[in-house]
Protein backbone atom coordinates (compact mmCIF):
# COMPACT_ATOMS: atom_id res chain seq x y z
CA UNK A 1 0.00 0.00 0.00
CA UNK A 2 1.31 3.44 -0.91
CA UNK A 3 2.26 5.88 1.83
CA UNK A 4 0.10 8.94 2.08
CA UNK A 5 1.37 12.45 2.64
CA UNK A 6 -0.40 13.55 5.86
CA UNK A 7 -0.23 17.20 4.79
CA UNK A 8 -1.88 16.40 1.45
CA UNK A 9 -4.59 14.42 3.25
CA UNK A 10 -5.13 17.35 5.62
CA UNK A 11 -5.46 19.75 2.68
CA UNK A 12 -7.97 17.41 1.05
CA UNK A 13 -10.04 17.20 4.23
CA UNK A 14 -10.15 20.98 4.63
CA UNK A 15 -10.89 21.61 0.94
CA UNK A 16 -13.63 18.97 0.77
CA UNK A 17 -15.11 20.32 4.01
CA UNK A 18 -15.18 23.85 2.59
CA UNK A 19 -17.06 22.56 -0.48
CA UNK A 20 -19.60 20.90 1.82
CA UNK A 21 -19.91 24.10 3.87
CA UNK A 22 -20.68 26.03 0.68
CA UNK A 23 -23.46 23.49 0.04
CA UNK A 24 -24.97 24.17 3.49
CA UNK A 25 -23.37 21.56 5.76
CA UNK A 26 -22.19 23.05 9.07
CA UNK A 27 -18.40 23.36 9.28
CA UNK A 28 -17.50 20.76 11.92
CA UNK A 29 -19.81 18.05 10.53
CA UNK A 30 -18.33 18.77 7.09
CA UNK A 31 -14.80 18.28 8.46
CA UNK A 32 -15.81 15.03 10.19
CA UNK A 33 -17.45 13.71 7.01
CA UNK A 34 -14.36 14.58 4.95
CA UNK A 35 -12.12 12.91 7.55
CA UNK A 36 -14.18 9.73 7.48
CA UNK A 37 -14.10 9.73 3.68
CA UNK A 38 -10.31 9.98 3.77
CA UNK A 39 -9.87 6.75 5.77
CA UNK A 40 -9.59 3.36 4.09
CA UNK A 41 -12.02 1.82 6.58
CA UNK A 42 -14.55 4.68 6.48
CA UNK A 43 -14.80 4.43 10.25
CA UNK A 44 -13.22 6.23 13.22
CA UNK A 45 -13.91 6.68 16.91
CA UNK A 46 -14.62 10.12 18.37
CA UNK A 47 -11.14 10.17 19.91
CA UNK A 48 -9.55 9.35 16.54
CA UNK A 49 -11.59 12.08 14.85
CA UNK A 50 -10.63 14.63 17.53
CA UNK A 51 -6.96 13.78 17.12
CA UNK A 52 -7.08 13.78 13.34
CA UNK A 53 -8.88 17.12 13.14
CA UNK A 54 -7.11 18.63 16.16
CA UNK A 55 -10.33 19.63 17.88
CA UNK A 56 -11.97 18.96 21.23
CA UNK A 57 -14.05 15.86 21.91
CA UNK A 58 -17.03 18.19 22.50
CA UNK A 59 -16.74 19.51 18.93
CA UNK A 60 -16.75 15.95 17.62
CA UNK A 61 -19.72 15.02 19.81
CA UNK A 62 -21.88 17.79 18.37
CA UNK A 63 -20.75 17.10 14.82
CA UNK A 64 -21.44 13.37 14.89
CA UNK A 65 -24.80 13.92 16.61
CA UNK A 66 -25.81 16.20 13.73
CA UNK A 67 -24.48 13.83 11.07
CA UNK A 68 -26.22 10.76 12.50
CA UNK A 69 -29.45 12.76 12.73
CA UNK A 70 -29.31 13.76 9.03
CA UNK A 71 -28.17 10.28 7.93
CA UNK A 72 -24.73 11.30 6.65
CA UNK A 73 -23.05 8.72 8.90
CA UNK A 74 -24.08 5.98 11.29
CA UNK A 75 -22.92 4.97 14.75
CA UNK A 76 -21.73 1.42 15.44
CA UNK A 77 -20.28 -0.34 18.44
CA UNK A 78 -18.06 -3.39 18.18
CA UNK A 79 -19.28 -6.27 20.36
CA UNK A 80 -17.63 -6.03 23.77
CA UNK A 81 -16.43 -2.47 23.20
CA UNK A 82 -17.62 0.65 24.95
CA UNK A 83 -16.45 2.95 22.16
CA UNK A 84 -18.71 4.08 19.37
CA UNK A 85 -17.33 4.13 15.87
CA UNK A 86 -18.68 6.52 13.28
CA UNK A 87 -19.09 5.06 9.82
CA UNK A 88 -19.60 6.63 6.43
CA UNK A 89 -21.69 4.34 4.25
CA UNK A 90 -21.43 3.48 0.61
CA UNK A 91 -23.06 5.71 -1.98
CA UNK A 92 -25.79 3.10 -2.47
CA UNK A 93 -26.81 3.11 1.19
CA UNK A 94 -26.84 6.91 1.27
CA UNK A 95 -29.15 6.99 -1.77
CA UNK A 96 -31.57 4.62 -0.06
CA UNK A 97 -31.68 6.80 3.05
CA UNK A 98 -32.28 9.94 0.97
CA UNK A 99 -35.15 8.16 -0.77
CA UNK A 100 -36.78 7.47 2.61
CA UNK A 101 -36.40 11.13 3.53
CA UNK A 102 -38.08 12.13 0.28
CA UNK A 103 -41.05 9.90 1.10
CA UNK A 104 -41.44 11.63 4.48
CA UNK A 105 -41.24 15.04 2.76
CA UNK A 106 -43.89 13.96 0.27
CA UNK A 107 -46.25 12.88 3.03
CA UNK A 108 -45.71 16.15 4.89
CA UNK A 109 -46.24 18.30 1.80
CA UNK A 110 -49.37 16.29 0.92
CA UNK A 111 -50.70 17.03 4.41
CA UNK A 112 -50.08 20.74 3.84
CA UNK A 113 -51.71 20.59 0.43
CA UNK A 114 -54.78 18.93 1.93
CA UNK A 115 -54.96 21.60 4.64
CA UNK A 116 -54.41 24.59 2.33
CA UNK A 117 -56.32 23.42 -0.71
CA UNK A 118 -54.84 23.10 -4.19
CA UNK A 119 -56.61 26.23 -5.47
CA UNK A 120 -54.79 28.65 -3.17
CA UNK A 121 -51.43 30.24 -4.06
CA UNK A 122 -49.78 28.32 -1.19
CA UNK A 123 -51.49 25.11 -2.30
CA UNK A 124 -50.30 25.63 -5.88
CA UNK A 125 -46.75 26.09 -4.62
CA UNK A 126 -47.01 22.97 -2.45
CA UNK A 127 -48.44 20.97 -5.36
CA UNK A 128 -45.38 21.87 -7.43
CA UNK A 129 -43.11 20.88 -4.54
CA UNK A 130 -44.95 17.58 -4.21
CA UNK A 131 -44.57 16.91 -7.94
CA UNK A 132 -40.85 17.65 -7.65
CA UNK A 133 -40.41 15.29 -4.68
CA UNK A 134 -42.34 12.58 -6.55
CA UNK A 135 -40.04 13.10 -9.55
CA UNK A 136 -36.96 12.81 -7.31
CA UNK A 137 -38.37 9.65 -5.71
CA UNK A 138 -38.81 8.04 -9.16
CA UNK A 139 -35.28 9.06 -10.13
CA UNK A 140 -33.80 7.82 -6.86
CA UNK A 141 -35.44 4.42 -7.34
CA UNK A 142 -33.58 4.05 -10.64
CA UNK A 143 -30.22 5.36 -9.42
CA UNK A 144 -28.87 2.19 -7.75
CA UNK A 145 -29.17 0.12 -10.95
CA UNK A 146 -27.71 2.94 -13.05
CA UNK A 147 -24.85 3.41 -10.60
CA UNK A 148 -24.05 -0.33 -10.51
CA UNK A 149 -23.81 -0.33 -14.32
CA UNK A 150 -21.50 2.70 -14.33
CA UNK A 151 -19.43 1.24 -11.49
CA UNK A 152 -19.00 -2.00 -13.44
CA UNK A 153 -17.92 -0.04 -16.51
CA UNK A 154 -15.43 1.94 -14.42
CA UNK A 155 -13.96 -1.25 -13.04
CA UNK A 156 -13.58 -2.68 -16.53
CA UNK A 157 -12.02 0.46 -17.99
CA UNK A 158 -9.52 0.81 -15.12
CA UNK A 159 -8.18 -2.70 -15.70
CA UNK A 160 -7.08 -1.90 -19.25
Amino acid sequence: MAERDPEAVGRFIEHFASVLVEAGVPRMPARVFAALQSTDSGRLTAAELAEMLRVSPAAISGAVRYMVQVDMIRREREPGSRRDQYVVDSDFEMILRRDKILLRWQASVQEGLDALGSETPAGTRLAESLAFFEFLHREFSELPAKWQKIKAELGTSRRH
